[in-house]
């Protein structure tokens, strides 16, 4: 028969134990599907590889080209120009509605609900959605049509194709960020805005003075993620332009997929993505600088 202080210890070391079970599934999954993939694509950056013949080492002659390749650079610029105006407009759009639907609304819940549903579906859906709504067949030019003005050929036109797009990415990320939003406003002390209304605070006032600064942890969330998505946007695109028209909508992980399975450049476009988890990586270690880690 085990001894009391033996019991003690094998109990003290399952409790040590459960932890790193719990957290093993996911440590696997997340080891063989980002962590295993990305270590390859490091590898694949210093070599020419197409995908079929073996990998031949060029050293950072990859890298290298990079640096001379005018399109990949403006592709970038234009990926920045589209997170400069698409993060900020994800902010005030998911804040705005997260301050209307912490108030006594009546069916907020079933409100909460419609504005977090397009986060559920995929964004091929979502760009096929607003191509039938932007489309030259499209509703928008069906109603057009209907009050005899001439259609608009909003997906051919460089300007009107930028702005589907934005509001496209706006309309489909606005719930989730929504959904942060308002657990930060809930978590805020309703006696601070009792007091900031005893010494005859406006709500403006009290909105610059209370609710943002106690939001900058979740501000700063919100910020890091929506930035990080735009960098990263693509299938939306995709589905909603093609990238086009003349490549005004093709953003960086387009160029990438491009070069890697069209031109079948898989070392180059591999090393393009080395650069550009550096730059997601010094944009988001500049955020969280900035704004020293969200702290109030």
């Amino acid at each position: 028969m085990a001894s009391q202080p033996n019991l003690i210890t094998k109990k003290k070391r399952k409790l040590q134990i459960a932890p790193y079970l719990f957290v093993l599934p996911n440590l696997l999954i997340f080891t063989v599907f980002i962590v295993v993939p990305t270590l390859l694509g490091v590898i694949y950056s210093f070599h020419n590889y197409d995908g079929l013949n073996p990998m031949k080492f060029s050293g950072f002659d990859n890298y290298a080209y990079i640096f001379t390749d005018d399109k990949f650079w403006s592709t970038l610029g234009k990926t920045l120009t589209y997170a400069i105006i698409v993060v900020p407009l994800i902010y005030a759009c998911s804040l705005g509605v997260a301050i209307l639907l912490v108030q006594q609304v009546i069916m907020k819940g079933f409100f909460r609900a419609i504005f977090y549903w397009p986060t559920m579906i995929s964004f091929i859906i979502v760009g096929l959605t607003w191509r039938w709504i932007f489309g030259e067949l499209g509703i928008i030019n069906a109603v057009m049509v209907a009050f005899d003005y001439e259609q608009i050929t909003f997906l051919a036109n460089p300007f009107f194709a930028k702005v589907a797009v934005i509001i496209a990415a706006v309309w489909s990320r606005l719930g989730f960020f929504m959904v942060l939003f308002v657990a930060g406003l809930l978590a805020i002390p309703k006696d601070f805005y009792e007091a900031a209304h005893l010494d005859g605070a406006s709500k403006v006032k009290a909105f610059f003075h209370i609710t943002l600064p106690l939001l900058k942890p979740t501000t700063l969330l919100v910020v890091m993620l929506s930035m990080i998505e735009a960098f990263k946007a693509y299938p939306l695109m995709f589905a909603l332009t093609g990238g086009g028209p003349n490549k005004a909508t093709t953003y960086i992980v387009q160029y990438i997929y491009e070069t890697g399975f069209a031109k079948q450049e898989l070392g180059l476009a591999s090393a393009m993505s080395v650069v550009l988890f550096i730059i997601i990586t010094i944009f988001t270690v500049l955020q969280f600088k900035l704004t020293k880690g969200g702290e109030n």
